[in-house]
């Protein structure tokens, strides 16, 4: 009715929606509720929160975000009432599968983690995997290293292969950057993890080879969480044209990953995993 004052009679109106001229009235001069108030404050910290994202995160984790970050603790279904208010909506994850080349006369390295991705520091745990990343020029391939205990990207590297130099370069960065004494190194059973020479770059860094079984993802849950994070918030709302092009986005979303990522923070670029030590392997044992 208010919005329609200048169009139509008050009168004619109320006679319409059967309200009482003095009702509408009383309403129109009724200040905010209290709840009113509090839903105009909270939704401009959601435009906040979604607004850092890029667009890509939706209730269940700005409501994540609401409460490990800014302190404000309210309920996701009204995150989400808040949300469709607004027109905003988060991204979702898209099915897809990526294959891992398996040498069969290739010498394996036992399962060190056995799922448990849970460590009390730094540098005890590292976990590595390689994805594509498809363009107009043809495939780039990316290899990541990542810290177990802080989620941040250590190491990466992109080529246009997939040959063992590339693992190896992702590993360098790691270990140029962190230098640790001993670190289990866990990645799936991909030719390059099997390969000579990385078996003996990794005796000379001192690092200890941990390998998943053949064909189960949940081994590596880690580095392919952050890979589904990649995905569905990069690479599935993007075309890249040219290399060049995937290059820089995709060290613009590792940067961001890695300077913000850690055990305590709900960053935008965290990959959210099951709490409690041995929590993969609690929900899809063996």
């Amino acid at each position: 009715m208010s919005a329609n004052q200048a169009t139509y009679p008050v009168r004619v109106m109320c006679r319409l929606l059967k309200v009482s001229k003095s009702g509408f009235y009383a309403w129109v001069d009724r200040p905010l509720s209290t709840r009113a108030r509090a839903d105009i404050a909270l939704s401009a910290k959601v435009h906040e929160v979604h607004r850092r994202s890029k667009g890509t995160y939706g209730a269940p984790r700005i409501h994540a975000e609401l409460a490990d970050d800014h302190g404000i603790h309210v309920g996701c279904k009204r995150v989400a009432r808040l949300m469709r208010s607004a027109g905003l909506v988060g991204v979702m994850r898209n099915r897809f599968v990526r294959t891992t080349v398996q040498d069969r006369e290739a010498a394996f390295a036992p399962d060190l983690v056995e799922r448990n991705f849970q460590v009390s520091g730094s540098d005890q745990l590292w976990v590595s995997d390689i994805t594509y990343v498809p363009t107009w020029a043809g495939f780039l391939y990316l290899a990541v290293v990542i810290d177990a205990f802080s989620r941040k990207v250590i190491g990466w590297a992109m080529e246009t292969h997939l040959r063992t130099e590339l693992v190896l370069a992702a590993l360098n960065m790691a270990y140029a950057q962190r230098r640790p004494q001993s670190v289990v190194f866990h990645s799936d059973r991909g030719t390059q993890f099997t390969s000579i020479a990385f078996g003996s770059r990794c005796k000379q860094m001192n690092v200890k080879p941990s390998m998943g079984s053949k064909g189960d993802a949940y081994d590596n849950a880690m580095a392919e969480s952050f890979f589904a994070t990649l995905e569905c918030e990069l690479l599935s709302r993007r075309c890249f044209k040219t290399q060049v092009e995937a290059r820089m986005a995709i060290f613009e979303f590792i940067e961001s990953w890695s300077t913000t990522a850690s055990p305590e923070s709900s960053s935008w670029f965290k990959p959210r995993l099951p709490k409690g030590p041995g929590a993969w392997c609690k929900q899809h044992p063996r």
